[in-house]
């Protein structure tokens, strides 16, 4: 992945100058700041191609009324939310830190998203068109974990195109014939 933030240097810079006028504690986590209240992930900032952004973890609990925030992927991100910026003009020093310290006081109270765990699955037309092809492929899915199927399930169904749908299963069909997990190799043992 390109390293946008090198093209977004000083506005960064100005969003991490007040980042730390709150009292936030900096960590580094997934290659980038993150900003955490008693252990708890609160705030990070970052350069995209077309904009740099300031975001927080449990944003959706945000009174936002100024309509500056965003859900970065509908569907997918549920707590998170980002605002956007291309200029440095936007910054509105002010307004951020009322956003941050908002989201430190629902930190304090609890406001956590929670996950909700799903138990229904549905397999995507081409994996089941490998089941039908293959009982073996179909037995061993059903002996992974849901968490496991989960995942495979959520990678087909990632891909846009039919045809990166299909490539995608005919990497995984050997990894769920040897009962493997998309993700195991990152996951410690």
């Amino acid at each position: 992945m390109p390293d946008y933030n090198k093209q977004w240097d000083n506005e960064l810079a100005i969003l991490k100058s007040i980042i730390q006028k709150t009292g936030l504690q900096m960590a580094i986590k997934w290659g980038a700041e993150v900003y955490t209240h008693k252990g708890k992930n609160v705030v990070s900032y970052y350069g995209f191609k077309n904009y740099f952004a300031i975001w927080f973890y449990n944003g959706v609990f945000l009174d936002d009324k100024h309509n500056v925030l965003v859900n970065a992927q509908n569907n997918k991100t549920k707590a998170l939310r980002q605002w956007r910026f291309t200029s440095k003009e936007e910054i509105d020093e002010n307004l951020i830190l009322k956003y941050i310290h908002e989201a430190i006081k629902n930190e304090d109270e609890g406001k956590v998203w929670k996950p909700e765990k799903s138990t229904e699955l549905n397999i995507p037309n081409a994996l089941t068109e490998a089941f039908k092809s293959d009982k073996e492929i179909e037995k061993a899915f059903k002996e992974l974990t849901f968490y496991k199927q989960k995942e495979y399930v959520e990678h087909i169904d990632a891909a846009k195109r039919e045809e990166t749908k299909l490539a995608r299963i005919d990497k995984i069909i050997p990894m769920i014939l040897q009962g493997i997990g998309l993700n195991d190799k990152y996951k410690k043992l």
